[in-house]
């Protein structure tokens, strides 16, 4: 008879064995050769391993991203989810008969990526979103995982944050997790500045998840960035990749580099249903 002590050290040792499988899997993906160059270079800012590790990822989860653009993120998650997890991409609602051209254009483009590349993405399931049209990113409380990537000011400006925040809640399982990474704004900046210059407070984040039933499950330093003074002409879009005032103080906005980013972790409360 194995004794109790013996049994749970057992047991600690096969989930410590299983994490670590998962972070060389992980860190594989991140090097994968079909990852696009240009992408792998902002890894310095973006912190992909630790990032995710942070949010929890597992190789067998099924994880939303919301609007993955130009796939940065995909080209990490669709490949480490294909053997056993799910990745849905929750595109911008591109077939929406008001949807804007660019819209159209970067929807279209971000779907011959995934063509082009079948080995790493053919099993990525499309979803749209954009409140109130588009809100069910996957089937209700199926996901084990959504993540948003520097995209809350965008809804704020489109005046359906909350709405947004209701939607990840929907789609995630009871005791599921929502990963945001944001750009942070000083304490105490109103909403109206943020829509200007594309930075939110951590308080606003925290009260958009509250306000949808989430419960609050803690923070990483892994995407702070101190040199970012955030008071620049353009925003945050003063900073790389958009550098935005072109050449003008380039040097200066390239040694700041990307933006003071927050990462937060909420939970949906087991007892959500």
């Amino acid at each position: 008879m194995i004794s109790p002590l013996r049994y749970a050290v057992v047991a600690l040792l096969l989930v410590v064995s299983a994490a670590a499988t998962a972070a060389s899997d992980l860190a594989a993906a991140i090097a994968a050769p079909h990852r696009t160059p240009e992408f792998v270079q902002r890894d310095r800012y973006r912190h992909p391993l630790e990032t995710l590790s942070f949010f929890g990822l597992r190789p067998d989860m099924t994880v939303v991203e919301i609007w993955p653009g130009a796939g940065w993120y995909t080209e990490i998650l669709a490949p480490y989810l294909r053997q056993s997890g799910q990745y849905y991409a929750a595109t911008q609602a591109a077939s929406l008969p008001n949807a804007s051209d660019g819209t159209k254009k970067g929807v279209a483009s971000f779907r011959d990526k995934l063509a082009a590349t079948p080995d790493a993405y053919d099993k990525v399931h499309l979803s749209e979103f954009k409140p109130p049209e588009r809100v069910e990113i996957a089937p209700p409380s199926t996901a084990d995982l959504v993540l948003t990537f520097r995209n809350v000011h965008n809804w704020m400006a489109s005046e359906y944050e909350a709405d947004a925040f209701k939607a990840f809640y929907a789609a995630l399982k009871p005791g599921g997790v929502l990963g945001v990474v944001e750009h942070r704004a000083p304490a105490g900046q109103s909403r109206e500045q943020s829509k200007q210059n594309g930075y939110v407070t951590e308080a606003y984040i925290k009260a958009l998840a509250y306000g949808a039933g989430f419960e609050f499950a803690g923070a990483s330093p892994v995407n702070d960035n101190p040199r970012d003074t955030k008071d620049y002409p353009e925003g945050v879009w003063t900073l790389p990749p958009v550098l935005r005032l072109k050449e003008v103080d380039r040097d200066k906005y390239l040694a700041i580099g990307e933006s003071d980013r927050m990462t937060l972790k909420f939970v949906k409360p087991k007892r959500g249903g």
